[in-house]
Order: C-alpha cells, then sequence, then structure tokens
C-alpha cells in the first residue's frame, strides 16, 4: 500500500521536463488487454514488484536516471502470494473454473485395472526478444497523437492510447514497423509503454520515445505462464489410458491480461494427439504477486501438452512398455468418438498415425534405438537417449470474433503496387508471405510490389499478429483486395481485345503480363493497362476482408469448434547427458511437420526449427527464478540462459509434410 510518493526533488533535476504520476492521466488509468484491472501507473497499491509509480521525463538519459533515484515512496508491505501452487493452496484465482468433461472420468478411474495420480510444476520462459519493448510518439496539429510501437497489435495500443488520453480512436494512429521479434511477448506488454509516451507527448508537446534496457524489460514484463497441474488417471495393462481428471491452475500474476484464454487453450490442447474416452479437465488462472504474465509461443497449448506426455510416460514406465507404444496406442483414429476431441470437434483431417509412420521410418528410429541401448551398456558416464513426439495443434484465436482481418491494395497508374495489411512482421516472415500472394494474385514480380509498415489509419479494427494465423488472414483478406483489382483490370483488357461476351475470370495475369489462356500471345503488359484503367476512371484501390467461417464454441457446455483446422507434426530427437556434470546435449533432431500447402517452404522450415529449439530451451535449460520478495533474480542475459548455435543438434532434418492441402477450408 502506498502510504507516501513525493516527485518534488526529482521535478526540479535540469534536464527533467516533467514527472508523470497516476494523477497526470486525463482519461483512465488503466492499460488492460480485456478486464480493466491492469493500472498505468500504481495509484493506492502496488502490486508487484517493479509496479510502476512514477516515470520521469527529460531531455538525456543521465538526467532522468538522477531524477529517479530522487523519488521518494514510502509503502506499507501487504501479504504476497508468489506462485501458482501457492495461489491454489490460497485460493486466490483471477477466474472462475472453466470444465471440459466427456464420460463418467470418476467412475472410469474406479474401474480401472490401474491407476495413478501425481502433480506436475511447469516453469515459465522469457520471451528475450532481441529488441526490448519501444514506442515513441508525437502530438499532432490536430489534437491527435501518432504513436509508432513495437507491437503486435497496433489496434490495440490505439485502443489503450485512446482511453489513457480521453480521446476517440480516430485521433490515435499507430504504426508498427518490422520489430525485432515478439513470440507474444508484443501482443499486449507493449500497451502501457506506448500510452506512457502518448501521454508525456501530449503533456510536454514534444516528441518522446522509450526503449527498455533488457533487465527492465525482463522485470517488467510478462513470461509465458508457469502452471500447476494435479492429475488422476486410470489405464488397462495393454496401455490404453481410459479416464483422467487433470486440473490446472496457472500463474496469471497481478492482472488478467490473456490468462483466461491462455488457460483455455492449455484444456483444448491436454489430450494432444490422444483419444480419452473419460476426461474432466479443469482451469482456473491464479492470482499471484508477480508480473502479469501473457501471450507466449503456444499460448498455453505447450503446457497442457507437457502434462499429458508425463501422464503417457509414467503408463510406459508403470507397465514396462515404451514411450513410443503407448504413445502410438492412444492415437486418435478411425471416425467417430475415437476421432473427436473432448470438446466435440470432429479431427476431419487427421494427420497423425501419417505423420508418426513417415517419421519412424525417414528418422531410422527403430535401428538408432538399438544402437543407443547398446551404447549405453558400454559406457558408464555418458548416456544416450531417444524419443518420438507427436503434436497436434488447432489453428484459429479461441475468442472468435477475433478471427478476421483486412487490407488495403493500391495499384499506381506506372503498374506498381502498395499491400496494406493488418499483420505485423516479428520476424516470422509474414511480410514475406504477404508479397508472395499479391505477386501470384497479380501475376507480377516482387520488384514491382511494396508491403508498408502497418497502420491503423490504412487498415482498422485489426486482430493480433498471433495464434499462428497472421498468414491465414491476412493472406485471405490480401487475396481478397487483389481478386476485385485483377476483375476490373481483366474487364478493360477484355474491352481493348473486343471480346465485352468474355468471362473475366478467364483472363490471366502472369509475369506482368495479362492475356487469355487461349492466346497467350495477344497480351498486354500489366503496366499499361493500369495506366489504362486510370485514363478509363477506374478505381485502381481495394479494400480486402475475410472473416474465418464455422468456428464458435459454448464455454459452458465446453462444446463447440474452436479451431478451424488443426497442424500436425512428430519430433524424434536424440540426446545426450553426462551422468556425473549434468552436461547435456541434442545431437540429432528429425521433424516431420503439416504446415498444408505452404506459402513459403523456407520460411516455414525456419519457424519449426526456431520453435523446436525455443521449446528446447523452454523445457531443458530456461529457468525463471524469484526471490522470497517477489523480485526477479534472473534478469539477464548472464543470468538467463537462452539456447545459443552452439545448443542446436548437428544434424537438424525438416521436412514439411506433402499432400497435405486443407480440404475443409
Amino acid at each position: 500500500h502506498i502510504v507516501r510518493l513525493d516527485i518534488s526533488r526529482a521535478e526540479k533535476v535540469p534536464g527533467v521536463v516533467c514527472v508523470l504520476t497516476a494523477r497526470d492521466i486525463p482519461g483512465v488509468n488503466d492499460v488492460g488487454a480485456i478486464r480493466k484491472d491492469e493500472s498505468l501507473l500504481a495509484d493506492e497499491i502496488v502490486s508487484f514488484h517493479g509496479h510502476m509509480v512514477a516515470v520521469v521525463v527529460g531531455e538525456s538519459l543521465e538526467a532522468c536516471r538522477e531524477a529517479a533515484a530522487l523519488v521518494e515512496i514510502e509503502i506499507d508491505p501487504l501479504p504476497m502470494i508468489l506462485s501458482a501452487r501457492e495461489a491454489a493452496e490460497k485460493q486466490s484465482f483471477h477466474t472462475n473454473g472453466h470444465t471440459i468433461a466427456r464420460g463418467d472420468s470418476d467412475a472410469a478411474i474406479a474401474k480401472s485395472p490401474h491407476r495413478f495420480s501425481g502433480e506436475l510444476e511447469i516453469g515459465g520462459q522469457e520471451h528475450f526478444y532481441l529488441e526490448s519493448q519501444a514506442a515513441w510518439a508525437e502530438a499532432d496539429d490536430a489534437g491527435g497523437v501518432r504513436v509508432v510501437s513495437s507491437t503486435q497489435h497496433p489496434s490495440e495500443i490505439q485502443a489503450v492510447v485512446s482511453h489513457v488520453l480521453h480521446l476517440p480512436r480516430h485521433k490515435v494512429v499507430v504504426e508498427s514497423p518490422r520489430m525485432g521479434g515478439g513470440f507474444g511477448g508484443k501482443e499486449t506488454q507493449g500497451n502501457g509503454w506506448a500510452a506512457l509516451v502518448a501521454l508525456a507527448a501530449v503533456k510536454t508537446g514534444r516528441p518522446v520515445r522509450v526503449q527498455l534496457d533488457r533487465d527492465i524489460d525482463m522485470m517488467l514484463t510478462g513470461k509465458r505462464h508457469p502452471f500447476f497441474a494435479r492429475y488422476d488417471v486410470g489405464f488397462d495393462s495393454e496401455g490404453n489410458l481410459l479416464a483422467a481428471n487433470v486440473d490446472l491452475v496457472s500463474d496469471g500474476g497481478w492482472a488478467l491480461d490473456l490468462s483466461e484464454s491462455i488457460c483455455d487453450r492449455a484444456l483444448f490442447h491436454l489430450d494432444n494427439c490422444y483419444f480419452v474416452p473419460n476426461v474432466r479437465f479443469t482451469g482456473r488462472v491464479g492470482k499471484t504477486n508477480n508480473v502479469s504474465h501473457t501471450a507466449f509461443r503456444g499460448f498455453g497449448g505447450p503446457q497442457g501438452m507437457v502434462v499429458i506426455e508425463e501422464i503417457l510416460d509414467r503408463i510406459a514406465r508403470t507397465l514396462g512398455k515404451t514411450p513410443e507404444f503407448i504413445r502410438e496406442k492412444n492415437f486418435y483414429r478411425g471416425t467417430g468418438e475415437t476421432n473427436t476431441t473432448h470438446y466435440g470437434e470432429p479431427l476431419d483431417d487427421n494427420r497423425v498415425e501419417r505423420t508418426w509412420a513417415a517419421l519412424l521410418e525417414r528418422s531410422d528410429f527403430v535401428a538408432r534405438k538399438k544402437s543407443i541401448r547398446a551404447f549405453n551398456e558400454q559406457s558408464a558416464k555418458i548416456k544416450r537417449g531417444i524419443a518420438i513426439t507427436p503434436v497436434k495443434f488447432g489453428i484459429s484465436f479461441t475468442a472468435s470474433f477475433l478471427n478476421q482481418a483486412g487490407a488495403l491494395v493500391v495499384i499506381y497508374r506506372d503498374g506498381s503496387v502498395q499491400v496494406n495489411h493488418g499483420g505485423t512482421e516479428m520476424g516470422q516472415g509474414l511480410y514475406t508471405k504477404m508479397l508472395g500472394v499479391a505477386m501470384r494474385e497479380l501475376g507480377i514480380s516482387a520488384d514491382k510490389i511494396r508491403v508498408m509498415k502497418t497502420v491503423t489509419d490504412k487498415v482498422p479494427n485489426t486482430s493480433a499478429t498471433a495464434a499462428s494465423s497472421g498468414a491465414d488472414l491476412n493472406g485471405a483478406a490480401v487475396r481478397n483486395a487483389c481478386e476485385t483489382l485483377r476483375l476490373r483490370l481483366a474487364q478493360i483488357a477484355l474491352d481493348i481485345w473486343n471480346k465485352t461476351a468474355v468471362d473475366p475470370e478467364s483472363v490471366r495475369f502472369e509475369k506482368g503480363r495479362v492475356f487469355l489462356e487461349e492466346s497467350p500471345d495477344n497480351y498486354v503488359q500489366f503496366a499499361t493497362l493500369t495506366d489504362e484503367a486510370h485514363l478509363r476512371q477506374v478505381q485502381l484501390s481495394a479494400t480486402g476482408f475475410y472473416r474465418t467461417p464455422a468456428i464458435a464454441y459454448n464455454r459452458i457446455a465446453g462444446r463447440g469448434k474452436p479451431f478451424h483446422y488443426f497442424a500436425y507434426g512428430a519430433a524424434v530427437t536424440e540426446v545426450e547427458v553426462d551422468g556425473y556434470s549434468g552436461m547435456k546435449r541434442v545431437a540429432r533432431v528429425d521433424i516431420i511437420h503439416d504446415v498444408g500447402d505452404s506459402l513459403n517452404p523456407g520460411i516455414d522450415r525456419g519457424q519449426i526449427e526456431g520453435g523446436f529449439i525455443q521449446g528446447m530451451g523452454w523445457l531443458t535449460g530456461e529457468e525463471l527464478l524469484w526471490d522470497d520478495k517477489g523480485r526477479l533474480l534472473s534478469h539477464s542475459a548472464s543470468t538467463y540462459q537462452i539456447p545459443s548455435i552452439g545448443d542446436a543438434p548437428e544434424i537438424f532434418n525438416v521436412e514439411l509434410l506433402s499432400d497435405a492441402a486443407q480440404r475443409n477450408v
């Protein structure tokens, strides 16, 4: 509890323009993504170690640091909760329970030939994007403000700034240039920094920027959610998982952020690739006094999968069978209920078994496992292991209204093109994929197209670039805009050729030429056609839009179709551990992943490789540590170890699953 806050000495430091506190906010002192429970500047209660109470705005970094040290604050300490387990024990929650059930799990567990229960704590993970949180802002001459932010969600930055400054959204323009990484850490975590620079810019009448030091970034921004799981399962002597009760509690931190949806996705992915006939999965978001945890690649799905993989591994050990045998035995397969998720969505595109069988063969798994067993018998110190694991991941935002995207495509008289869309580029290659979509749709080369920075005054009301949906949503919107323009241009071409009765859809656009399929030598250059369109007063800009069809989920009933489709994959991983020192290395990785009909195989391969290494770091090396006062101890590159290139496997084989175009899209 804040007893006293005195900024008077700080305000007198030469070079300091102002010191902002909660009382300087003209609008709402809140930057929460969904629930309005996240104060920009602490007013009465300091909720976690690092919660900002004042912000110094000055002409130099040195002046700001000198002034910050002079801010005086007196607080009255309150009791703290610092883990998901402690939140569960003390019944401290942000949310009520969300339960997804099928069958009678209690009765099935009681009747099962074998049964065990257990607990599992899963740690969080720092995003460690290369570019830390950053933003700058400048007030304009019309009572508005322009904000440039390293964000995955420009429209949310726009909304938050408008609330904080008490401005309508049309007076706030937000631009998101290419980011130096995100991984979910810039979906909501940029809100506060953008709001601060906007507030400072309006108050001072001068441009204001912020760029966080790595230590401050790590201490003040949310992480992948730590989870605490309790489970009770029943199975038979053949290794069939008959029933499972699983209770999940995530560490949501001090404010809700996106934690409810993240916990929901953990529940959706608790099955991973396995059919469990009787389940009761329940999830709640714990309220703690840690930083407010947030989106991170997989958005809760990986935490849910870790729990079911732990359960299957324990079944294998209990029965003396191999983990790969138990995994394969429990796959979704066939039709009907055995191919339907616990929330009632059928797996119309089930590629689990095909991916698994192909990878077993490609990786030479059986022979390598035999060889490893022989090596271990002869090696007392160094031991090797090999495993194959599958994955099934649902593609779509689980909040169905977020599954929409817009685009604005502009063609100039000279045939050059600008592509605007609502997706953001954070190093995942989205801009390159959108460039490819426009090239294919308009039949022109890359040098004729410029993909513009993402700006809210070009494409409004966009969703975050997240949920593995950026290329799907924005690509479809760009295509929709290009289709409109292509039909306008095709009609002009038909007029030039005196073929007005011909269907414009039959006109081809390829390699900068426009022609009919039956007479490819009779063509007009794309640039000639666009100039003619202008002379004929034909509009050469078009908006595009896409919404994902036929998805919905009833949270109360625990039933629905939250995902448009699923992506499947499998990995064989060979590791080596020194039993004396604990040193480890991943020697070889083989992956087959289903990306559908790839927009850009090179980019997709890079994403698969990076995703594996990032997950490897999370589960084998990275560790977030707080002290008993809630202070983050692992807050720098020297105290938090992410994988380096030296940790990558010497042999890394990645293959995109062939013949995997989506039928139901």
